[in-house]
């Protein structure tokens, strides 16, 4: 690029440091910062805020330039002269090269020499007050040299004059370098009309293309390694933006700091041109490979499979399932949008109770990382009250809990590549949507301990029973919205529609809704002749287990698995966790209490020829072979 681009706050500081006398700048304040423009220094440099601020200030013709902060004073390190001609201004006493002040009190204070320094009309000065936040103990509660030292402050801003240099009519300047604009009492800025507040953010998408695009990317790389490489990329350079690209996109949300240690240990690991984009998850995670790269077409080709095999009647929810999970495997996730850094997919599995919502998210944990276990899943009705931002992600400092961490932020970090199973999201409070709205946006989240958490190689899963019942309005009462006598498409209709009305209407959150997209998946109810597949499934499972693990062959006759089928079809309001609890209750209890009153260990046929569902306890009618 052989254009710089000029941020926004460089702009803002060019127009506001001519009309007014006090500037306070937040943010991104501790990072680093290419300078854009060609001045005292090279244009490109890369230079800490105050250093920044002195070249700025010099360039556009003030000469007298100090620096203050609480532990040296006033003073410049670049130019001695600049702190003796600002104490013969302020008639304040220079000490080796500096003016040693404390910031509180009404008279020989920091601020008070500043006040005074603002209202000479002699030589324009610019006062650059650095690490502002660190000045006073709280904004919220000053002592009364605090007050008066705010007030000599507030009195400058109000008493300051211009004064005449070789390139014009200058204001004297006083600039506020804080990492919060509420780190500073609020009736020092607020409704006052000589101060303005610039916010400095992490470096834009064209700062970043400035960093690696053009000379600055053969720096990212040892020298042998981009001589071996750099042939290749030149005779195609769409190849070498694509790659580039890549990279910019994967550091949104980085600062200039970061992204320089990014440089500094991809050419440390000797990574080559094609594999940038992987130092940046060397840099999140502290591995290389990403395990979303190493995924075989044959893997996900046999998918629908081994999805049906666990997950029975939802041929609808584990298609929209995988169709999210190949768009993230081919690259082609959120291409309408900048999708770099956001997670690789999301979901919103929403139905009726005990349908595989659950256990599609655990197969697809399985199917991706090799681990059921790497599904995290989180019960939302825990996260109710008021406060339970912080349980999930982290308490401020100060705060009981910070050393804690948040329950989320500590999960993601420990297991980055990982689902994220949100289990009936309606339950949580609405401030935790704010923070949801943030990691489906930005795909980070700081936490309470100031740690920048990555989800970007989650796929986030919100389940909810959202649209199955309606309340009525006058009376309170709970009704079916849905029911299985209802065909798929229409319990798809009514469930999305309650979906709708909930986060448009009652949470007030559409855009929550927008950032889900079309990726909410309807369950459909587990129907007569699904249940009798979950049902044969279940006992298959117990009749194995017996024979592998006792050597007990067991078999069950018609007249039994009748009594078993007819009792699963009449529950199935609880879906195929009711099945699976009529099989506990009128098979797996009464057989083994029949096989510890017989005493029955091991090596033994035995045929189930009746199940006595009538009456509690049920008992089995048993035929040993």
């Amino acid at each position: 690029m052989d254009d710089f681009y000029i941020p926004k706050w460089h702009k803002e500081l060019g127009i506001f440091s001519r009309i007014k006398p006090l500037l306070i700048i937040e943010g991104n304040v501790l990072d680093v910062y290419q300078y854009p423009e060609e001045g005292l220094v090279p244009r490109g440099s890369i230079l800490r805020l105050p250093e920044y601020l002195h070249y700025y200030f010099k360039g556009i013709g003030y000469q007298t330039v100090v620096f203050y902060d609480n532990m040296q004073g006033f003073y410049n390190p670049n130019d001695d002269a600049a702190v003796a001609e600002f104490a013969r201004l302020a008639a304040a006493r220079s000490d080796g090269g500096a003016i040693r002040a404390e910031f509180k009190g009404r008279s020989e204070s920091a601020s008070s020499i500043v006040r005074a320094a603002m209202g000479q009309d002699q030589t324009p000065v610019a006062i650059v007050m650095n690490l502002a936040s660190r000045y006073i103990t709280s904004p919220d509660n000053l002592d009364q040299p605090e007050v008066d030292s705010f007030t000599n402050l507030l009195l400058a801003s109000l008493e300051g004059r211009d004064a005449r240099s070789e390139s014009g009519l200058l204001k004297n300047l006083a600039v506020m370098i804080v990492n919060k604009l509420n780190d500073i009492p609020a009736w020092f800025f607020h409704d006052n009309p000589n101060v303005k507040a610039i916010s400095i953010g992490t470096p834009s998408r064209e700062e970043r293309e400035g960093l690696v695009k053009g000379g600055n990317f053969a720096s990212f790389f040892a020298a042998d390694v981009y001589a071996e490489d750099a042939p290749f990329y030149e005779s195609n350079p769409q190849e070498l933006e694509r790659v580039q690209d890549k990279f910019v996109g994967l550091t949104e949300g980085f600062s200039f700091t970061e992204i320089n240690g990014l440089r500094r240990l991809c050419k440390n690991e000797r990574t080559r041109i094609k594999d940038l984009s992987s130092i940046v998850d060397l840099y999140k995670y502290g591995i290389k490979e990403n395990p979303w790269d190493t995924l075989s077409e044959e893997d996900l080709k046999s998918a629908h499979e081994d999805f049906r095999k666990r997950v029975k009647g939802q041929d609808n929810a584990i298609m929209k399932t995988l169709d999210v999970v190949k768009r993230a495997v081919t690259g082609m996730s959120g291409l309408q949008g900048s999708a770099h850094g956001k997670p690789k997919g999301i979901l919103f599995f929403a139905g009726p109770t005990g349908t595989g919502k659950t256990e599609t998210a655990k197969t697809l944990a399985e199917k991706l990382f090799g681990d059921e276990s790497c599904c995290v899943r989180f019960d939302m009705s825990e996260y109710g009250q008021g406060h339970s931002d912080q349980k999930l992600l982290g308490a401020p400092p100060g705060y009981v809990g910070y050393e804690a961490g948040g329950q989320l932020t500590n999960a993601v970090r420990e297991k980055p590549f990982s689902i994220l199973l949100f289990d009936e999201i309606e339950k949580a409070h609405p401030s935790i949507f704010d923070k949801f709205l943030q990691i489906l946006e930005d795909g980070r989240m700081t936490d309470g301990q100031g740690n920048t958490v990555y989800f970007s190689e989650t796929v986030i899963i919100f389940t909810s029973n959202l649209g199955i019942f309606t309340r009525s309005e006058s009376t309170g009462a709970r009704a079916a919205n849905v029911t299985p006598d209802m065909g798929y498409p229409e319990v798809q209709k009514r469930v999305r529609a309650a979906i709708e009305d909930f986060f448009k209407l009652e949470l007030g959150r559409p855009e929550i809704l927008n950032r889900i997209g079309e990726n909410i998946v309807v369950f459909d109810f587990i129907r007569p002749p699904v249940a009798e597949t979950i049902l044969d499934a279940q006992v298959e499972r117990i009749i194995g287990f017996l024979a592998s693990e006792k050597r007990i062959e067991l078999s069950l006759s018609a007249a039994a698995r009748k009594t078993l089928l007819d009792a699963a079809l009449g529950n199935l309001d609880n879906g195929a966790r009711g099945i699976g609890n009529i099989v506990e209750s009128l098979l797996i209890n009464p057989f083994s209490r029949y096989l510890f009153d017989n005493a029955i260990k091991t090596d033994e046929k035995i045929i189930i020829d009746q199940i006595n569902a009538a009456e509690m306890p049920y008992t089995l009618e048993c035929e040993r072979g």
